[in-house]
């Protein structure tokens, strides 16, 4: 279960941007996760509730958005919709896709009773 460092790492990331902006309570942590991380976001969600007690975070939401898997031919230039994760072209059958989206994990906004944060 890959989630558990994940989640981690996300929570390191919200404490040290509490920390260096002087917040004391996180509210919320919004995260963007891409289809093709291979995370599972029920299990993210509990594991960051398991690590975050002893925080800043220790109330916060995760709040998790889904990023659909996209692409680009490279030869034709369609734009493609991989939900399928078929890595080829639908309008000239080329294999050469390159992924637009759906790949990141990042930390969209994190959101804290403090007006100046």
């Amino acid at each position: 279960m890959h989630e558990l460092s994940i989640a981690q790492s996300l929570l390191d990331i919200v404490v040290e941007e509490a920390n260096r902006h002087g917040v004391t309570k996180v509210r919320r942590v919004g995260v963007r996760v891409g289809a093709f991380t291979n995370v599972v976001p029920d299990s993210l969600s509990f594991c960051f509730d398991l690590i975050k007690e002893g925080t800043v975070a220790a109330e916060a939401e995760l709040k998790l958005t889904p990023v659909p898997l996209a692409g680009l031919c490279q030869d034709c230039g369609a734009e493609l919709d991989m939900s399928e994760a078929v890595f080829a072209c639908p309008q000239c059958q080329s294999a050469n896709v390159k992924v637009t989206q759906g790949q990141e994990l990042l930390i969209d906004y994190i959101e804290t009773d403090e007006a100046e944060a």
